[in-house]
C-alpha cells in the first residue's frame, strides 16, 4: 500500500509541475500554435486562420497559425507529435497526414493512431479535375482520350506526394487505365500557378483555391471529385456525370493535439470548434469556398480514423503506388 500510495504521489507532483496539465480548466494562459501543414492561400491555411481566429476569440489567448509545408505534411505532423501534451500546439491534419500517409511511406517519423490526440473533424474538402485551356480539349472524355495518346508522357501537378492531389489523380488514372507523370509542389497554390502559365497540363485540385481561376476561364474544369455536385460551383458536373461512372473522392480535414493532452483540454476545444462549425453563417461561409462543414466528438475521430487508414491502405494497393 505504501509503494502505491507514493507511486501516486510521485505522479502528482510531477503533474502539478506542469501548470497546463494539472489544471487544465485554466488552459489556456498563453499563446497556442495552430500548425497548418500546407503554405498559405489554400483551402488548409483558409480554414485553419478561420478556427484560429474563433479559438483566440472564445479562449481570449492569442492563437498564432504556423504554415510548415513540404514532406507530404510530415513536417508539420512531426512538429506536433514531438510537442508537449499540454494542448499549445495543435495540428490542422488533412487525409494526408492521418488516413493516407501509412500506406505511402515506409516509415513516418510519428505513429498516426499513437502520438495524436483526435480533437473533431472540421470539414469535407470538395476537389476537382482541372487543366489549362490551351489543350484544347472541351470535355471529360476527350481529356481521357488525350491522356492515353501521350503513353504516360502527360504531367499532372500536386501539392506533394500522399496527398489527395496525388491520390485523387491516381485513382482517376487507375479507372480510366493509363498512366501520367506526377509532378509535387509544395503546395496547391503553387502547382495550380503552373497549370495556368502551361508549365503542367492538369491536377486534381482544392476548388476553395481554383473556383476563383476557374470563373476567370484561366482554367477548365472537367468534373469535381464529389458524389454530387456542390453547393459553390452547381454548372460543375461531377466526374461520375462528366464521364467516368463510379469515380468519387472527397478529403477531410481534423483538428488533433499530442497524444496524451489532458482530456478536459481536448473536451475544451472541441466544445469551441464545434459550435463554431454548427453556426450558419460559418456553413454558408465554407460552402462557398467548397468546403463543407463536418462536426465529430474526440472519440468518434478516432473510430473514423481507422476506418479511413483501412480504406486507403485499399486504394493505395489497388492503384499499384509503392511506397517511398
Amino acid at each position: 500500500m505504501k509503494n502505491v500510495l507514493a507511486a501516486a504521489l510521485c505522479v502528482t507532483s510531477f503533474v502539478i509541475a506542469d501548470g497546463a496539465i494539472a489544471q487544465p480548466a485554466d488552459y489556456p494562459t498563453r499563446t497556442i500554435t495552430f500548425i497548418c501543414p500546407f503554405p498559405p492561400g489554400g483551402g488548409t491555411d483558409i480554414l485553419t486562420r478561420m478556427l484560429a481566429q474563433e479559438l483566440q476569440d472564445k479562449l481570449k489567448q492569442p492563437v498564432v497559425v504556423d504554415n510548415r509545408p513540404g514532406a507530404g505534411t510530415q513536417i508539420a505532423a512531426g512538429a506536433v507529435a514531438k510537442s508537449p501534451a499540454d494542448g499549445y500546439t495543435l495540428l490542422l491534419a488533412p487525409i494526408t497526414t492521418l488516413a493516407i500517409g501509412p500506406s505511402v511511406f515506409k516509415a513516418l517519423p510519428y505513429d498516426t493512431v499513437k502520438d495524436f490526440a483526435p480533437v473533431g473533424l472540421v470539414g469535407s474538402a470538395q476537389f476537382a479535375l482541372v487543366a489549362n485551356p490551351s489543350l484544347g480539349v472541351g470535355s471529360l472524355p476527350e481529356l481521357i482520350a488525350m491522356i492515353k495518346s501521350s503513353n504516360g508522357r502527360m504531367s499532372y501537378g500536386t501539392s506533394g506526394a500522399s496527398t489527395p492531389h496525388h491520390l485523387f489523380m491516381e485513382m482517376f488514372l487507375k479507372m480510366i487505365g493509363a498512366r501520367a507523370q506526377q509532378v509535387p509542389y509544395r503546395g496547391s497554390v503553387a502547382a495550380l500557378t503552373d497549370v495556368v502559365s502551361g508549365q503542367i497540363p492538369m491536377m486534381m485540385v482544392d476548388l476553395a483555391v481554383a473556383l476563383p481561376l476557374i470563373q476567370e476561364r484561366k482554367v477548365k474544369a472537367f468534373g469535381v471529385t464529389s458524389r454530387e455536385r456542390i453547393k459553390a460551383a452547381p454548372d460543375i458536373p461531377t466526374i461520375a456525370e462528366a464521364g467516368l461512372p463510379g469515380y468519387a473522392a472527397t478529403g477531410w480535414f481534423s483538428v488533433v493535439a499530442r497524444a496524451g493532452t489532458p482530456r478536459p483540454i481536448v473536451d475544451k476545444l472541441n466544445a469551441v470548434l464545434m459550435a463554431y462549425l454548427g453556426r450558419a453563417d460559418v456553413r454558408d461561409r465554407l460552402q462557398g469556398l467548397a468546403i463543407e462543414p463536418l462536426t465529430s466528438t474526440p472519440d468518434e475521430l478516432e473510430k473514423f480514423i481507422a476506418s479511413e487508414i483501412a480504406k486507403w491502405a485499399e486504394v493505395v494497393k489497388d492503384a499499384g503506388i509503392e511506397k517511398q
